[in-house]
């Protein structure tokens, strides 16, 4: 009587030694070291953030209890009422909205053709020396220049939002144009090439083909001069004249003063300030890790 002998299916197999240990190898490795870190740095942003929504929902009573970490109860939205009378909360938004609003379309689109144009003259002098000089400009901050710009904008009737718009481009351009060259190296020559067989001129291959493959890159510099525009308190501060025409962060420091008192009444007002970046940045996000990545890799 013969007996046959049962092979085992192939899932049932053991893995080969080498398979197994290049699995084990593959598999992501828990970092107690980096965890801990991530996690101090996430509390360090979360935890100011509740004390701000905390106190902004809380009367004058609780506000200034000494307990900054409990909970308002009732909740009150009298702080952001007072808020938005003490600072003229609409004016300094539709200001602020203004300057940001400039200041980020004049850097886009500043930035993507002054970076078109260095890279694609790289071989000439006269660029190759502009983008130095661009990047040179970076390691110059406002204050140090302050004083005879604040005298330049006088003089040239600009010293209003429109001067701080452009005094805020030509900050950012540096830093701009250092990114759009970085990714503008990953765009392949030959489909300028291509565009310019077919008859396009140079302003055309760069509207309509350059400028819409930049727009990752362009959502990043975006958010940065969104940031920039949107949170600065000097350059407005020293640059507009007119109280009147000042943006929120300015209005803002009447709370370290006179109100200092009314915790409520200030961290409502920085609330409502702070709440169009948080969400600006939420819906850009990923456009910005998108345009860091693929300006950081040469393809």
């Amino acid at each position: 009587m013969t007996t046959l002998a049962t092979t085992p299916h192939r899932s049932e197999l053991p893995a080969p030694a080498s398979a197994r240990s290049r699995l084990r190898a593959s598999r992501p490795r828990w970092n107690t070291s980096g965890t801990i870190l991530l996690a101090v740095c996430t509390v360090t942003v979360l935890l100011p953030l509740y004390v701000t929504v905390s106190m902004a929902f809380k009367t004058t009573e609780q506000a200034v209890d000494g307990n900054a970490f409990s909970l308002p109860a009732p909740v009150s939205v009298q702080g952001f009422v007072q808020a938005w009378q003490l600072t003229d909360f609409p004016v300094g938004l539709a200001m602020s909205l203004l300057v940001t609003a400039g200041t980020v379309a004049a850097t886009i689109l500043l930035a993507a053709v002054a970076s078109f144009a260095i890279m694609r003259n790289w071989e000439r002098r006269l660029f190759r020396w502009s983008f130095f000089y661009l990047l040179g400009a970076m390691f110059i901050p406002f204050p140090v220049v302050a004083l005879p710009q604040i005298q330049l904008t006088g003089r040239l009737g600009l010293d209003n939002p429109l001067g701080v718009i452009v005094l805020a481009t030509m900050f950012q351009l540096s830093f701009s144009v250092l990114l759009f060259t970085a990714f503008l190296r990953s765009i392949p020559l030959e489909l300028e090439e291509s565009a310019r067989i077919d008859g396009a001129t140079t302003w055309q291959t760069f509207w309509k083909l350059i400028f819409p493959l930049l727009a990752p890159m362009s959502a990043t510099v975006g958010i940065f001069a969104f940031l920039y525009a949107w949170n600065d308190f000097m350059m407005p501060s020293l640059i507009i004249s007119d109280p009147g025409l000042q943006t929120l962060p300015v209005r803002q420091q009447l709370f370290q003063t006179q109100f200092s008192n009314n915790y409520n009444v200030s961290f409502a007002s920085y609330l409502m300030a702070m709440a169009p970046a948080i969400v600006a940045y939420l819906f850009t996000q990923r456009w910005v890790m998108e345009g860091v990545t693929q300006g950081a890799v040469k393809g």
